[in-house]
C-alpha cells in the first residue's frame, strides 16, 4: 500500500522567504570561499585530462569546496546537452562529436590520482545516440572499478523508453544508482522539458532494482520552483513506493537570467523538517538543505546499508 503523509491544514510551502524585490540572497545562502589550494589543484588535473565536471558546467555552489577537497563529479560525453531544461545551466543544442573512446581510461586516471575512494559519475543527455550512452557509462564505471577499487554512483539522463540502455548501465554494476525526480508532477515538463515524463522516473526507479536488487537507489528534488508543500509530499511518496532508497534535498538557485526563476528560498529549518518527514516514510538516508545537491558528500550516502 502507497504510504502518504496526511497534508491537513497547510497546503502550500510556509510564507515569509519569497525572493526579494532587491535580489539579494537571504543570510543563509552566503558561505565563505574555502582557503585552500587544492582546489586548483583539482581544477588543473581536469584540464590537463581533458575531462569535464558537473560542478563547472552546471556552475554547482559547492564547486569551490569540493574542489579544494580534491573531489569532482565527473561529467561524461562531453559538455553539449541536447535537453532545454529550464533549470541547467549545461550548454544545450547538438552534440559536436561520438563519445570520446578513452574517456574511461582517462576518468579512471583522474580518480586516482585524487585518491578518490567514491567516484560520481553523471553525463549531458545524449537524445542523439541510440542508447543514449549507456555503453558509455558502463565502461567509466568499469575502468574507474578496475583501476582504482574505488565504489562508483551513477547519476544518469533518465533513457527514455529505452530500457535495454538501462540494463546495460546496471550491468557494470555501479554501487549507487542515481537519477533526479527534480521537480513535482505539475511543474515537470516545464522544469525538465517536453521529453521528460514523471510516470517514466518512477518505472525506471523500480526497474533498477529489478535488474540487480544490490544497486542502491537515489533521486533529488530542487526546491523553490513553486511547487506546493502537498504535491512535494505525494512526490517523496511515489519514489517511496518505487523503491528509492536515498533522497536529496536542495534550494535551486537560477544560474542566469533566461532560466527560470526562483519562487521562493527555503529557510534551513525546513530543509529540516522535510528531512524528517522523509525518514518517517521510509528514506534509509536524507540530505537535505539549501547547498544540498545530488552528489555533495556522495561517499557517506553510499556507505550506508539499505
Amino acid at each position: 500500500m502507497a504510504f502518504r503523509l496526511p497534508v491537513v491544514s497547510e497546503p502550500e510551502m510556509p510564507a515569509g522567504t519569497s525572493v526579494s524585490a532587491t535580489g539579494r540572497l537571504p543570510r543563509w545562502l552566503k558561505r565563505p570561499i574555502p582557503k585552500s589550494n587544492s582546489n586548483h589543484l583539482t581544477d588543473h588535473l581536469m584540464d590537463e585530462l581533458g575531462l569535464e565536471t558537473v560542478c563547472e558546467n552546471a556552475k554547482c555552489p559547492n564547486r569551490m569546496e569540493c574542489y579544494s577537497q580534491q573531489t569532482a563529479t565527473f561529467m561524461i560525453l562531453g559538455n553539449v546537452c541536447t535537453r532545454p531544461c529550464g533549470f541547467c545551466a549545461v550548454h544545450r543544442g547538438r552534440p559536436p562529436e561520438a563519445p570520446a573512446a578513452d574517456e574511461p581510461d582517462r576518468i579512471a586516471q583522474a580518480a586516482e590520482k585524487l585518491g578518490l575512494k567514491h567516484v560520481v559519475i553523471t553525463s549531458v543527455t545524449r537524445d542523439d545516440l541510440p542508447d543514449g550512452g549507456a555503453d558509455h557509462f558502463y565502461r567509466c564505471v568499469v575502468a574507474v572499478r578496475e583501476r582504482t577499487g574505488a565504489t562508483t554512483e551513477v547519476l544518469t539522463p533518465d533513457f527514455v523508453h529505452c530500457k535495454d540502455a538501462l540494463a546495460r548501465v546496471i550491468e557494470a554494476r555501479p554501487d549507487v544508482f542515481n537519477h533526479n525526480m527534480e521537480t513535482v508532477p505539475r511543474l515537470y515538463r516545464r522544469v525538465r522539458g517536453p521529453k521528460s515524463d514523471y510516470a517514466w522516473t518512477l518505472q525506471m526507479m523500480r526497474e533498477v532494482k529489478k535488474y540487480d536488487a544490490s544497486v542502491k537507489t537515489k533521486s533529488g528534488l530542487m526546491l523553490g520552483l513553486g511547487e506546493e508543500r502537498g504535491e512535494l509530499l505525494d512526490a517523496l511518496s511515489d519514489l517511496r513506493d518505487h523503491g528509492v532508497d536515498f533522497l536529496t534535498l536542495g534550494q535551486y538557485l537560477q544560474p542566469g537570467e533566461k532560466y527560470l526563476p526562483v519562487v521562493r528560498y527555503v529557510p534551513p529549518e525546513e530543509f529540516d523538517e522535510l528531512a524528517d518527514l522523509a525518514r518517517e516514510i521510509g528514506f534509509t538516508k536524507v540530505a537535505s538543505g539549501p547547498f544540498v545537491r545530488s552528489s555533495y558528500h556522495a561517499r557517506d550516502m553510499a556507505e550506508t546499508e539499505v
